[in-house]
């Protein structure tokens, strides 16, 4: 799970929120985690898989995330899927959150990473649940686009 992405590492990623989301828009955003968490994360223990993003009094907050205990953290140890604080502008969060209450939208995280820098970043996505007829096109036009490759790749 240690893919580089612009000169960071991926720590975790949602694969199932694309197929389960139309997401409409991405966001960069800043998490405030605890020393432990963070060396969790260097290790790759983390997962993001059945979480969301969520406003509690005017603050992001991006709930059920999994990052696992680190073991030599010694007694001081975190609570693996506790709330975590999402750093985003004042008005950014105040949009995200309109479009979150206003308009039956919802905040999934698709990725986990370190940048560049070095910073833990979270990738949210702004998106509407996809019904069940919705997923089915989807699998049938990925499988459509996976034969048509095949029979291109084979006539030459």
């Amino acid at each position: 799970m240690a893919a580089k992405q612009g000169g960071g590492k991926v720590v975790a990623e949602n694969r199932k929120a694309r197929f389960n989301y139309e997401i409409e828009e991405k966001i960069e955003a800043g998490i405030m985690l605890l020393g432990s968490e963070v060396k969790s994360l260097r290790s790759g223990k983390a997962n993001i898989a059945e979480s969301y993003a969520s406003d509690e009094g005017g603050e992001l907050y991006l709930i059920n995330a999994h990052i696992a205990e680190y073991a030599q953290s010694g007694r001081d140890k975190h609570d693996p899927t506790r709330p975590r604080k999402l750093l985003l502008h004042r008005r950014e969060m105040g949009r995200l959150a309109g479009a979150i209450q206003r308009q039956g939208m919802t905040l999934v995280p698709l990725k986990l990473y370190f940048n560049a820098r070095g910073i833990a970043k979270v990738e949210l996505g702004l998106g509407k649940g996809k019904k069940l007829h919705d997923k089915r096109e989807t699998e049938k036009k990925r499988d459509w686009d996976r034969q048509k490759g095949r029979l291109m790749r084979d006539k030459g």
